[in-house]
């Protein structure tokens, strides 16, 4: 199951919060056209590295299917970033 919603969350220094919700699907469509130019780039550089294509494709289905319920949480100071894939 690829992920539905990423939730980013920022606290400032101040105090304050701000919240980005970011629907995936949109953003894969709107984006797709730059897939075009990375899936041949991608395939010269699994031939230059000796890289498997289709393991290295395999790969990347296994990490997307992992993704939802991740949670990213960045602390330092008193600034704050979470990201949270749904």
């Amino acid at each position: 199951m690829i992920p539905h919603l990423v939730t980013v969350r920022h606290r400032r220094p101040d105090g304050r919060q701000r919240r980005l919700y970011l629907p995936v699907l949109p953003v894969l469509l709107v984006l797709s056209p730059l897939l075009l130019l990375a899936v041949p780039a991608g395939l010269a550089a699994c031939l230059v590295t000796r890289v498997d294509p289709v393991g290295a494709l395999h790969g990347v289905g296994q990490l997307l299917r992992a993704l939802p319920g991740t949670r990213i949480e960045i602390e330092q100071g008193r600034t704050a970033v979470l990201v949270s894939v749904r």
